[in-house]
């Protein structure tokens, strides 16, 4: 017998659904009777850099009518440095998404576009100048009423020629310990995100992220799983979200092709049934890199998608 595609998957997960929603079994998107099984609906996030140009006005405006409940932002779609954000735009903006009903989530690609600022940099001033900049950036993330930073930034942590993996950790460790009395004082936390071997070199899998955060040893300082990421792990994602559940701080949903969930071969089915029995209670944000469909082909689908999938697991 022939294993059904996702194409068929999603058929059968909307008929799934419309049978339950003429039954008056579903009611507001949600199973009645399920409440042991609650779902994630509040918890689907999108990134703003999905959008490209658009303000933030309009983001926030469209992200809430498709119905995410959180925006996550790049810094350099507000300015190259955060630092050069004065307090007025700082509340304009928190007040721009909780007018359109959103939360800011926190902050992503929070060194992207950014110079002299390196995690694992050989020259100690360029890995102080790093630390302060971290610390800006939690109280930038405060300000905006975000509560997780995302370190992904391959470019800004990549081992540099000559440098190891134990000059690496060691010195990113001590970057990040210097800035974690700012994660502390803004109610912030690191998430420090695995990235594939095809976008870095350093932190490529879940595992080398655990260990870095256990060397820095903090409650603030956890770790991010990122679907596109995962894909390029030995270990299926299901067993991945098991295995670091308790460092896990953050979730980035996309697909292997860099679209939104939903967009390519990825079954998400499996990977919302782990984080449901792990009872992960953080953001699940929408992120992706090839925009070609367009920010409301990308909002709209992903998070459409994600609601099917929810549906299936909610029907059982």
């Amino acid at each position: 017998m022939s294993r059904p595609n996702r194409r068929d998957f999603l058929k059968s997960a909307t008929g799934a659904s419309a049978a339950l929603a003429c039954s008056g079994l579903i009611r507001d998107g949600r199973l009645l009777g399920a409440e042991a099984k609650p779902g994630f609906e509040d918890q689907f996030c999108i990134c703003n850099e999905t959008f490209v140009d658009w303000p933030p006005r309009k983001v926030a405006r469209f992200a809430a009518e498709c119905g995410y409940k959180a925006i996550e932002i790049a810094p350099f779609t507000i300015s190259q440095l955060v630092t050069d954000v004065p307090k007025g735009r700082r509340e304009e903006l928190r007040r721009i998404n909780e007018d359109a009903g959103l939360k800011v989530a926190g902050l992503h690609w929070i060194l992207s576009k950014t110079e002299g600022f390196h995690l694992t940099s050989p020259d100690k001033e360029v890995r102080k100048a790093t630390a302060r900049y971290l610390c800006d950036l939690a109280q930038f993330c405060a300000d905006l009423g975000g509560t997780i930073m995302v370190f992904g930034s391959p470019q800004q942590r990549k081992l540099l020629e000559g440098v190891t993996v134990d000059q690496g950790m060691t010195w990113a460790a001590e970057v990040l310990k210097q800035a974690m009395p700012a994660m502390e004082k803004h109610g912030v936390t690191l998430a420090m995100e695995p990235l594939g071997p095809n976008e870095t070199n350093f932190l490529c899998f879940a595992a080398d992220a655990v260990a870095l955060a256990e060397m820095v040893d903090s409650p603030h300082c956890k770790i991010i799983l990122d679907c596109k990421a995962m894909v390029t792990e030995s270990k299926p994602i299901p067993e991945l979200i098991h295995e670091f559940k308790d460092w896990v701080a953050h979730f980035h949903a996309n697909d292997a092709n860099r679209r939104g969930p939903g967009m390519g071969d990825l079954d998400f089915v499996p990977i919302f049934k782990a984080l449901h029995e792990i009872d992960y209670k953080g953001w699940i944000s929408v992120e992706v890199f090839d925009y070609t469909p367009g920010p409301e082909a990308l909002a709209r689908e992903s998070i459409n998608y994600l609601r099917k999938v929810e549906a299936q697991l909610a029907a059982g």
